[in-house]
């Protein structure tokens, strides 16, 4: 299967689009949660930007892991025997 490198270079756009606006959403509840459990603003200031940017960067990797066909067979396999296990769950009569 061959993929457009435009497609590639816009999927790498949105992939590091949405790394910062999630970074932004996760950093502010950092800080508002360490602000409320240690009472100081200062602190909870320091602990989120201690975050930022390795949060960051692992996001995007995790991010880029799905866009691979490997994860998203795999993923696929695991979602298919997954289903074969709840409809043999479902259809068994239960004794109650």
């Amino acid at each position: 299967m061959k993929i457009n490198t435009s497609m590639k270079k816009r999927s790498r756009y949105i992939s590091t689009a949405k790394t910062i606006t999630w970074r932004v959403i996760a950093s502010l509840d950092t800080f508002l949660l360490s602000w409320l459990v240690s009472g100081s603003a200062t602190i909870g200031m320091s602990i989120a930007s201690l975050e930022i940017l390795t949060k960051m960067l692992l996001y995007y990797f995790h991010e880029r892991q799905w866009e691979k066909p490997r994860v998203v067979t795999l993923v696929e396999r695991c979602g298919s025997r997954l289903d074969k296990y709840f409809k043999k769950k479902r259809t068994k009569k239960s004794p109650f």
